[in-house]
């Protein structure tokens, strides 16, 4: 769950969700520009038109955060009906006291104290319509009598909402990351789903919760979707595609009534990052060596990749890895791995990996099977990890011996965490490409 951001456009469908129209994509300021046009009266003071405008921008802004109709399966961010949304007129002019405002406002939006998500700011005009939120013709009063807009918002929608401002200003990216979720899977985008299951477990207890939402696609995690997947009437495989994902965006916002104005909200906990966001020319760390393990193999059988060295510290050879990486399949060359580039990684590691030449199978076994092994996993590629540990605790007399079951067991655990400790590795029990790599090492 990232922080907002500010999207640099917005796609308006022209009538009520289910109602065939015309869906627009126009820029995000303009939408701003043209609801707030179409809303409010030019002359009124312009601190009333300050605090309507920051309230029109947050409510579009939780519509493209909480991808509401986007995770029901509609293909817009926002509706133009005032039954639901906000008034917005195709192509209409706008005011130029509204123009001179949104220019300077549009990147700020109102969120709940210790919460990230922009508020649900919903308002009516007051006169024919009340609701609980703020009151259209009542911020006029409130601004006669001399009150700042962050007064009349507070008046409206209580002393608990702070303005952020200067937000920054990106290609809005839907949230499903492009690739199927399942057993052995790894990375934030699995952490989102595991905190996600977990809250709705609260309302649905009937789905386990997931003891460690370490962003590692464990059994844990995989009976939890598989029992959502159960509960909400979806194919139950346990693999987290893109209609999985959103129905458990959609029940997750809904547990947490992000759409409406006194929501549980998202905090500032939940938000946080485990796994970086992108790696790049002199970060370090474990991830870096996951990133550097994964291009050695493909450059390994591919001559247009330069080979890299598993060294954990993103240099200059990495980069150059990454870029002519990212020039062969399509993206753009930056160097800088995000989420894009590590999937196409993962992907092509994937292609790889089940296409080597006849001439290397027989060490192909060597290769990381491209899933993390836990506790509980099961299969070849569990009874393989088994047969290097068995050869390394004859080498490494702290490595304790392990029996070829071809399930991840207790045993098991306990001889990855003995190798790990002796590469110099986190001591997690969990086999990633890096504990994979060093246990190989190890046995030989």
């Amino acid at each position: 769950m990232p922080n907002p951001i500010i999207p640099e456009y917005i796609t308006v469908h022209l009538g009520d969700p289910d109602q065939p129209a015309q869906n627009v994509t126009v820029p995000f300021i303009d939408y701003i520009k043209n609801v707030a046009s179409s809303e409010i009266y030019p002359t009124w003071p312009e601190n009333a038109l300050r605090a309507n405008i920051l309230a029109q921008i947050s409510f579009a802004l939780n519509r493209i955060y909480t991808e509401w109709y986007r995770s029901r399966g509609y293909d817009f961010d926002i509706t133009n009906s005032t039954r639901f949304d906000q008034k917005f007129i195709y192509n209409r002019d706008y005011f130029e006291s509204v123009v001179k405002i949104v220019d300077e406002i549009f990147n700020n939006y109102l969120v709940r104290q210790g919460n990230i998500e922009p508020l649900f700011a919903q308002y009516c005009d007051g006169i024919n319509v009340q609701c609980n939120g703020l009151s259209q013709w009542g911020t006029v009063d409130l601004a006669n009598e001399g009150r700042l807009p962050y007064e009349i918002l507070q008046y409206y929608y209580g002393d608990n909402i702070n303005i952020i401002r200067n937000a920054p200003i990106q290609e809005n990216v839907e949230s499903y990351p492009g690739r199927l979720l399942r057993l052995g899977s790894a990375g934030e985008d699995v952490r989102i789903i595991q905190r996600q299951l977990n809250r709705i477990s609260d309302n649905y207890p009937a789905i386990p919760k997931i003891p460690e939402t370490d962003g590692v696609f464990n059994v844990e995690t995989n009976n939890a979707v598989r029992k959502f997947q159960e509960v909400f009437n979806l194919t139950v495989d346990g693999i987290v595609g893109k209609a999985t994902w959103y129905k458990i965006k959609f029940i997750y916002n809904s547990v947490k009534r992000l759409a409406e104005l006194e929501s549980e909200g998202i905090s500032i906990t939940e938000a946080e990052r485990i796994f970086p966001r992108t790696l790049q020319e002199g970060d370090a760390g474990t991830k870096v060596g996951a990133i550097q393990y994964y291009l050695g193999v493909i450059s390994y059988f591919d001559n247009e990749i330069p080979n890299v060295t598993v060294d954990n510290v993103f240099g200059p050879t990495t980069k150059a890895s990454v870029t002519a990486f990212q020039q062969k399949y399509g993206l753009e060359p930056t160097g800088i791995v995000d989420r894009d580039t590590w999937n196409k990684i993962l992907e092509i590691y994937d292609v790889t990996k089940a296409s080597i030449p006849s001439e290397y199978l027989s060490v192909s076994y060597e290769i990381y099977p491209g899933r993390y092994l836990t506790d509980g996993i099961e299969g070849d590629d569990v009874r393989t990890l088994q047969q290097f540990l068995q050869r390394a605790a004859t080498k490494n007399p702290s490595i304790p011996a392990v029996n070829i079951t071809g399930t991840f067991d207790a045993e098991t655990e306990a001889a990855v965490k003995a190798a790990q400790n002796i590469a110099g590795l986190p001591v997690n029990g969990e086999v990633g490409p890096l504990t994979w790599n060093a246990i190989v090492n190890l046995s030989k």
